[in-house]
């Protein structure tokens, strides 16, 4: 179940996008696309291919991750919705998006991964960005 090559796998390797929490056995990386800002991933750092692969407890304490990041990021950034996917046909790696959504994004209200319906950007700000990341650290450290 858990056979990977970590050579051709994307999230063996060092993360591209800034590491804003991790523990043993999961981390959150802060995309912050400029068409999505809160935009956070939230992967296993050990290779499973799917959410059954974990055990039990592993796979709710991935979830409690997942759930406690978008608490955070709709208390914090008000979006109009949250969407949350875990796709992995690219990279078999689980790995959650967890994608604030605005009823003038690029692509509301269909996905961010389909053809974009207008043009625009709002990035977080260098201050928010730090306080969200703060408030993320502070509830998953406790």
């Amino acid at each position: 179940m858990r056979s990977h090559d970590s050579s051709i796998c994307s999230l063996c390797q060092a993360p591209s996008y800034p590491v804003i929490w991790e523990d043993n056995a999961f981390r959150i990386i802060l995309i912050n696309d400029q068409s999505y800002p809160g935009y956070c991933r939230v992967e296993s750092i050990e290779h499973f291919k799917e959410m059954t692969d974990m055990d039990p407890s592993l796979r709710n304490r991935c979830m409690s991750i997942v759930f406690e990041v978008e608490r955070i990021l709709r208390f914090f950034l008000r979006p109009d919705k949250i969407n949350l996917s875990s796709l992995g046909n690219i990279t078999p790696h689980c790995h959650w998006h967890i994608i604030p959504r605005y009823k003038n994004d690029n692509h509301f209200p269909l996905s961010i991964w389909s053809n974009k319906k207008r043009r625009g950007s709002r990035e977080l700000k260098k201050g928010d960005q730090d306080k969200l990341i703060q408030l993320i650290r502070i509830a998953l450290d406790q």
